[in-house]
């Protein structure tokens, strides 16, 4: 009698072991962990990194001031975000002003992210405005 509940004790244990695992593979491959690679940080870093530059830039900065609210972006800055931007993202900036939702026009079916920074001044003009970018894997 003492060996068919030990039998039985094994087999609920078992039972309880197998329901644990497929728990936590459900959850892991429900939340895309399986075969999905994370490159949001490095976008958020290579956006960053050519905002600064742009920012720091005093020629981009007065090309990004002179532009009217709404126009399309220099020629000069979208070359800059071009050349500095990795090869595996696409990417699309906007002007506007500084207390104004900054978007898209028409968003790609992807993950979109989005950094912007604020051009306020240069030494003789102050001229507020924020250049956005928009980066999505290609």
């Amino acid at each position: 009698m003492l060996d068919n509940k030990r039998g039985w004790i094994r087999i609920v244990e078992a039972f309880i072991a197998v329901l644990l695992i497929a728990g936590v593979l459900l959850i892991v491959i429900n939340k895309g962990y399986v075969g999905k690679e994370d490159i949001s940080e490095s976008v958020y870093k290579s956006q960053v990194a050519v905002l600064r530059e742009i920012e720091l830039d005093n020629t981009l900065r007065q090309k990004i001031l002179d532009v009217e609210l709404g126009a399309e972006v220099p020629e000069d800055v979208l070359d800059k975000i071009s050349n500095r931007i990795p090869s595996y993202l696409e990417c699309g900036s906007k002007i506007c002003g500084l207390n104004e939702i900054c978007e898209l026009e028409e968003y790609p079916k992807k993950d979109v992210y989005a950094q912007s920074v604020a051009i306020t001044a240069t030494v003789t003009d102050y001229n507020p405005r924020q250049l956005k970018l928009f980066c999505w894997a290609k």
